[in-house]
């Protein structure tokens, strides 16, 4: 097995999108999280066992890692832990109790310390990403003055490092995403509220490191912003990935909703 790039694949369809673009990747399946395909070049690997995947990784002659998909933080078996993991741990520790971003900056930092370069999903697709000016379907000022209204509202918790989307309706806030996910956040709008109209705000955090985390939408987050009566989704242009573009679409042919991207 030889590769000079390891795809870290978390949930969902970005692991196997970046896989398409980069065919001699190594894909490290972590112990405990789902995916949905079957590589060719894979390493197992376990979270408590970092320093054992670090080994592992140069021996393979990794140079670079892509860190893809959704990932929940891990209950560690602190007894499986290797020295250097071990060594790690108030270091991490420390960041978790900062929110995630702390934490996912800290991550990169290990990886790189460790002679990694560390690439966003957007250096390997750069095709994947919702680019400046995207419009489709219909939109009117009501729904601009929500998405004004949303963005204010993600940048004032952004120093908080609470999440990436936000649902608004005639200028009032619905929910605001936080550690379950932007469907969760869809769910219990639609669960929730009363009437319908309003918009999906999806948008990256004030000074996010666009390398791990960047924030996504796929077909599904159309369908279930459509389920909580939305009207629309309005994209940060040049700092969110569309998976599946054509089902994106598609998913906005069948239910009205429209799809915007602004600064």
């Amino acid at each position: 097995m030889s590769a000079d790039l390891a795809i870290i694949a978390g949930k969902g369809a970005l692991p196997e999108l970046l896989l398409d673009a980069a065919p001699g990747a190594v894909v490290v399946r972590l112990r405990g999280v789902p995916i949905g395909f079957t590589p060719e070049q894979v390493i197992d690997a376990r979270f408590e066992r970092l320093g054992a995947l670090f080994d592992t990784m140069h021996q393979t002659g990794i140079t670079h890692v892509c860190f893809a998909g959704g990932m929940h933080r891990p209950d560690l078996d602190r007894a499986a832990m290797d020295e250097a993991t071990a060594g790690l741990m108030p270091r991490l520790t420390a960041a978790m109790a900062g929110g995630d971003d702390h934490l996912l900056r800290e991550i990169i930092a290990v990886f790189e310390e460790q002679g990694f370069g560390v690439l966003g999903a957007h250096d390997i697709r750069p095709d994947l990403v919702a680019g400046p000016g995207l419009a489709i379907g219909d939109t009117d000022q009501a729904l601009y003055n929500d998405e004004a209204r949303g963005k204010a509202i993600l940048d004032a918790l952004g120093p908080l490092d609470v999440g990436q989307a936000v649902v608004v309706a005639g200028g009032h806030c619905l929910g605001v995403e936080a550690l379950p996910g932007t469907d969760r956040l869809l769910e219990f709008v639609r669960d929730t509220r009363r009437g319908s109209g309003g918009v999906l705000i999806k948008r990256s955090k004030p000074g996010q490191d666009l390398r791990i985390d960047m924030p996504a939408i796929g077909p599904a987050t159309i369908r279930l912003a459509a389920a909580a009566g939305l009207e629309g989704v309005a994209v940060e242009g040049g700092c969110v990935l569309l998976l599946d573009r054509d089902g994106i679409i598609a998913a906005l042919d069948d239910t009205g909703l429209a799809l915007w991207s602004s600064p």
